[in-house]
Formats: structure tokens, sequence, C-alpha cells
């Protein structure tokens, strides 16, 4: 008798809440439309993120998507090699279908006090002054066409992390290092490595 009331209460124990979010993923740039998307699993929050790339204080990248995602993918941060400057925001929520905006691009920031390496050409010996909550120095290497160019700069704690959104995996590729303490970058190879240059963006930028 035990046993039968527990298989029906297996059978009748409601499925665990999902939510239904919002699903808009550019390809190539595009823009993209709302579509309505559930959740696989609970745990799962709705998603917006805004991507956006500088160069020359000029705006050459703005992408917004939205999606199903887990909260410690909802973050704030950027990427700063000086010629270039990539800032992803994400605003998560948890109701039904609240992803509806997009996500708002952080205010202009200013100079935090923290200094890494950048280049300028094959030089890379130049100081970056790190903006907001660039907290960490970063050095890699990117291939644009046939040609390898190294990249140093400044980067935000949570882009030093490989819990990146799987939306953008596609967006980040390149194996970095990410380093803590002024000019820490000085080195070929610092700390651990990320999975965290922003390839095709900076790739678009060098070739702008």
């Amino acid at each position: 008798m035990h046993l039968l009331a527990l298989i029906f209460g297996i059978v009748l124990l409601p499925k665990a809440q999902t939510l239904k979010c919002y699903e808009c993923l550019p390809q190539g740039g595009m823009s993209c439309t709302d579509t309505q998307k559930e959740c696989p699993a609970a745990g799962y929050q709705c998603g917006a993120m805004s991507i956006a790339s500088y160069a020359g204080g000029a705006k050459v990248v703005d992408m917004n998507m939205k999606t199903c995602t887990l909260p410690d993918q909802c973050f704030e941060g950027s990427l700063n090699f000086g010629i270039a400057k990539t800032v992803i925001a994400t605003k998560c929520c948890t109701t039904d279908l609240c992803n509806n905006k997009p996500a708002t691009e952080p205010g202009k920031t200013n100079p935090n006090g923290k200094k890494c390496y950048f280049c300028n050409g094959n030089t890379c010996t130049g100081t970056l002054n790190c903006e907001g909550n660039e907290d960490h120095c970063i050095s890699g290497t990117v291939t644009i066409g046939a040609q390898k160019t190294t990249m140093k700069g400044c980067a935000s704690k949570l882009m030093c992390t490989s819990a990146s959104n799987p939306q953008i995996q596609g967006f980040i590729g390149g194996d970095i290092s990410c380093c803590q303490g002024n000019y820490c970058n000085s080195a070929s190879s610092t700390s651990a490595g990320l999975l965290l240059l922003v390839t095709p963006v900076v790739s678009l930028l060098m070739l702008s």
C-alpha cells in the first residue's frame, strides 16, 4: 500500500515550473524578431543582453539579444584594448516573458586607478587606464586574416571567467590570459587561460 501511494505521488507530482521567455538571437550582426521559448529547466531566468563595441570613441557594433539564461550568466563587464572597447550588459528577471525590453548599456565610466599595458601596432608598452569595473589586465593573440596580432588591455573580473553566456560563445573565442596588478600583462602569457577575445569585433575594428 505504501509503495502504491509513493508511485501515485510521483506520477501526480507537479512538474517543476519553467519560465517562458522571449528569444531573439541575431545572426551575423543582423536584427532579429522576438519569439517565445520555454526554458529547458527550472532555475533558468529570462535574460536580455546588450553588446556594444567602440573604436576611437565611435560605436561600431550595437547588438541586442534575448533568451533563457542561468543566474550566474547575468553580468556586466567590458574588454578594453585601448584602440577598441567592448561592453556587455545583461538584465535578468524571473517571471514569464519579462525580458520584453532590451538590456540597458552602462553609462560612461571613469578611470579607476588601475593600469595595464596595451598595444599600438607591434609595440605593447603603452599605458592604458582601466575604467569602471575593469580590475584585471589581459594579454593574448588574435589572428586577423593570416596575420597574428598581440592584444593587451583591461578587463572586468566577470569577463575573466569561462562562465560566459553560451549565447555569446560564437562571439567570444581565442585563448587569452588574465592577471591582477598594475602592468601585470607585460609578459607574453600571464595566469589562467580563458575564453575571452572578442575576435570578430576586434577584427572588424582593426580592419575598419
